[in-house]
């Protein structure tokens, strides 16, 4: 096998508090954002009749519909500035007479993005209130018996705006569409958490560390190494022994890995890999018999820049491979070859094993792109 050039291959680590911040910053976007609460956009809105001034001398009936949210602008600390615009068209009566007046109405939201239990990403939206909201008539012309109708008109129509809206965010299906559960979209099943009203909040720190001991599950890394399965093995023919009389040959394959959990490490796992060899020693006559060998390795599971998960498995050391024979009656001569050779069948081993894990795209997730992808 060519050396290769590590330094150049290897990635740039980032610890796991790093790479739960940048999750969450690539996750939550102005387009998913707009999308939370797009479920609005289009919803019928009617205030009135409602009755103003003293005894009731003047009423209104207001009639529209909530526009498209729009993210204005993105903050730190992954805060959003969102404005929802409502139209309405206002009717307004007093004394027989009639005026119909249009009004603008805008929403001033500011929208956080919180990491909740157990792996949540949640769009908290603050209730609404009068001061959040602006309101602006249009008319060509207004008569001064009329001017002092405006600011009632107003006031009300914040008020009942702002209670409208509120309860439109506490709709169960536009509260679901605010709480992203990561751990249901990498594993592609149905959320248990998206209909919750209360949260347990965490930090993004925390949240990276739960990324990766509840997403690189036991079976999801098995997945890496179950590739090597069946990787054929072939060593010679060689000549050993005195004057290289023996002469050895070695075909076999792997089979399949064992994974088991390292309990004081929740993103790490132990694997052997069994190689079943044959093995032919030809002095003066064929010798055949069978070779058990096992390379025990170490998986970790890392983040790495820009936002890389990556099953990180150092190469195998020689000291560490074992190889047992399971034949029996060998003559003493065949015996003497094998041993010659045992260290050039090991060592073909480590390079099998070496190269296939010398190429880093079959064990790294770019979690970036798979955020990208999710709708």
């Amino acid at each position: 096998m060519q050396p290769t050039d590590e330094s150049s291959s290897e990635p740039a680590w980032i610890d796991y508090a790093e790479f739960g911040e940048r999750f969450v910053r690539h996750a939550v976007t102005a387009a998913r954002i707009e999308a939370a609460v797009s479920g609005m956009t289009g919803r019928g809105m009617t205030i009135g009749p409602v009755s103003i001034g003293p005894a009731g001398l003047a009423g209104f009936v207001a009639e529209g519909k909530v526009g498209t949210p729009v993210v204005l602008h993105s903050g730190p600390h992954l805060t959003f500035e969102v404005t929802i615009p409502v139209s309405l068209v206002v009717k307004v009566l007093i004394g027989g007479k009639k005026l119909r007046l249009e009004a603008r109405v805008e929403i001033d939201l500011t929208l956080h993005a919180h990491t909740a239990d157990p792996l949540l990403i949640v769009i908290d939206i603050p209730p609404i209130t009068q001061r959040d909201i602006s309101f602006v008539l249009r008319a060509q012309a207004v008569e001064s018996a009329w001017e002092w109708l405006l600011d009632p008109i107003a006031g009300v129509v914040q008020r009942e705006v702002a209670s409208r809206v509120n309860a439109m965010l506490a709709d169960p299906q536009t509260r679901r569409g605010l709480v992203f559960d990561v751990e249901a979209m990498v594993g592609g099943t149905r959320s248990r958490h998206r209909d919750k009203a209360e949260f347990d909040w965490i930090g993004y720190d925390e949240f990276g560390d739960r990324f990766f001991s509840r997403v690189v599950t036991r079976d999801r890394v098995f997945e890496v190494v179950e590739r090597l399965a069946g990787r054929p093995i072939e060593v010679g023919p060689l000549s050993t022994g005195p004057r290289n009389a023996a002469t050895v040959t070695v075909n076999g394959s792997v089979r399949v890995p064992r994974l088991v959990d390292r309990p004081a490490e929740p993103v790490a796992f132990d694997v052997t890999l069994p190689v079943s060899l044959d093995i032919t020693v030809d002095v003066l006559k064929a010798n055949r018999y069978r070779a058990d060998v096992e390379v025990p390795l170490v998986l970790t599971a890392r983040a790495a820049d820009p936002l890389l998960l990556v099953i990180d498995v150092p190469p195998p050391d020689l000291g560490d491979i074992r190889m047992e024979f399971t034949a029996h009656g060998m003559r003493a001569a065949a015996l003497g070859a094998l041993a010659g050779i045992k260290k050039q069948v090991v060592a073909q081993v480590a390079r099998v094993v070496g190269k296939e894990l010398t190429d880093p795209a079959s064990r790294t997730i770019d979690v970036a792109a798979r955020i990208d992808g999710v709708a």
